[in-house]
């Protein structure tokens, strides 16, 4: 029966090598739920014991992958997009691709380590590592959380200020501290409602980007040559290419991924942890998806509308509003503005949760949500308050959060090829080739961009 583990706690985290992490004992999680958690353990012991099948079944793990998605349709990934489409058409469609898929991969051995361990990528960091690594790796994980932290305010910010032309950006900022203050206070009072909330904000940006896609009228043949034709034309492509692989393939969720299965669901034995990470699988496939087509959907919309000549060139989000508006009508530019900011105010609060795991795993030390929330707004208000170009920061942002991605990665292909630590859930050797092969693609194209970046190319 899932639930907490019945098991006498075994000793501390030790170097037993063939042995799973042990898993600190919990009280039954239905008995100290709150009320809607309660109903989706209840569903999910009816799914583990063979009770309910199907949809039915799948149910009650469907969520902690849609919230992650969010970091994958967030401000930056507007800005990379739309940069992207507007200016190289649909040639970087592929990278779009790959990105989904490698995140796809990413995701779901986050979701295994949570389940499999009952502890999260920075736990296990921390246990595993030697204590400067950990602190190094701490470090980059909270710079690499600003930098998400400052693109997600700001697309949120935007979006206010697009909608409302006659709030200053500075007011927007303000207005969507309090926002996400709201949304925090959701997640205070239990998980369901929070993944409830993040959920309906990602539909928000489904419909918004559907109903342009319909207006925009793209060339299907132009789709699909630029998703099965890998290319660049040039070092400023690879740059934008950079920044669509950092806006899609997120760090930060890569630890709360993990953080979200450990103690959600929690199997007594393998043959529950394989089961419940069939379910989690689906949710990854479900949300990964829905995000990887909204990230297509951004770049298509660009490319149809923006690319080509006689129109000139689109480097804002203000500037790909109002062509929006311009070119197809039909309050285009509203539903682009509403996406927007649906998506700023659901990827800032999941990117301060992220903080706060990468924190406690880390260094095992917390501070109030609200306290983080506080701080890691203040550098957004500043870009805000001096002028400096708000989508220009985003763009930086996403090249900055391309660099973080190995330090996440890297500890998670380790982890999971591990079978002291996974038990039946380690990796089998395919996925363990294909996801050294991902780190490895990664890792060279972070390579290659310092070297430009050092060159002032």
């Amino acid at each position: 029966m899932t639930g907490a583990v019945e098991t006498p706690t075994p000793s501390p985290v030790a170097p037993a090598p063939v042995t799973p992490l042990p898993v600190k004992a919990n009280p039954d999680p239905v008995a100290v739920a709150l009320p809607g958690e309660e109903r989706v353990l209840r569903a999910a012991e009816k799914a583990l014991n063979g009770q309910t099948r199907g949809l039915r079944a799948l149910l009650p793990f469907l969520g902690p992958a849609f919230v992650a998605a969010v970091a994958y349709v967030d401000p930056g990934n507007f800005a990379t997009n739309v940069a992207g489409g507007a200016k190289y058409g649909y040639m970087l469609l592929w990278v779009v691709l790959a990105a989904n898929l490698m995140a796809m991969l990413v995701q779901s051995m986050s979701a295994k380590l949570g389940i499999a361990t009952g502890l999260n990528l920075a736990e296990v960091c921390r246990l595993k590592f030697p204590f400067p690594a950990v602190v190094g790796l701490w470090i980059q994980a909270e710079v690499i959380a600003m930098a998400t932290d400052l693109a997600e305010f700001i697309g949120a910010a935007i979006g206010i200020h697009l909608l409302f032309p006659g709030v200053p950006l500075f007011a927007a900022g303000i207005i969507t501290a309090f926002a996400a203050f709201g949304i925090l206070v959701i997640q205070s009072r239990g998980f369901r409602g929070f993944e409830a909330v993040i959920t309906g904000l990602v539909g928000v940006i489904v419909v918004a980007f559907a109903f342009e896609v319909i207006l925009a009228r793209p060339s299907v043949s132009g789709v699909v040559t630029g998703l099965i034709t890998p290319r660049f034309d040039g070092t400023e492509s690879v740059l934008l290419g950079a920044g669509i692989l950092g806006a899609t393939v997120m760090p930060h969720v890569i630890y709360l991924h993990s953080a979200l299965t450990q103690r959600r669901v929690v199997g007594a034995t393998d043959a529950e942890q394989r089961k419940i990470f069939s379910f989690e699988k689906w949710d990854v496939i479900i949300a990964m998806g829905l995000a990887g087509l909204i990230n297509i959907a951004m770049l298509t919309i660009a490319a149809a509308v923006f690319h080509g000549p006689g129109i000139g060139p689109i480097d804002t989000l203000d500037q790909a509003f109002r062509g929006l508006g311009v070119q197809l009508g039909n309050g285009a530019d509203i539903f682009f503005g509403l996406g927007l900011l649906a998506s700023g105010l659901s990827s800032s609060s999941v990117g301060t949760l992220a903080g706060q795991v990468v924190m406690q795993g880390f260094i095992h030390r917390q501070i109030p949500l609200f306290l983080r929330r506080a701080i890691t707004m203040a550098p957004a208000l500043i870009v805000i308050g001096v002028g400096f170009d708000p989508t220009r920061a985003l763009v930086l942002s996403q090249v900055v959060l391309s660099f973080g991605i190995p330090f996440a990665l890297i500890p998670l292909v380790i982890f999971c090829r591990d079978r002291g630590l996974m038990g039946s859930l380690v990796n089998h050797l395919p996925t363990t080739l294909v996801s050294t092969g991902v780190v490895a693609v990664i890792v060279s194209l972070n390579v290659f961009l310092i070297t430009l970046l050092v060159s002032g190319r």
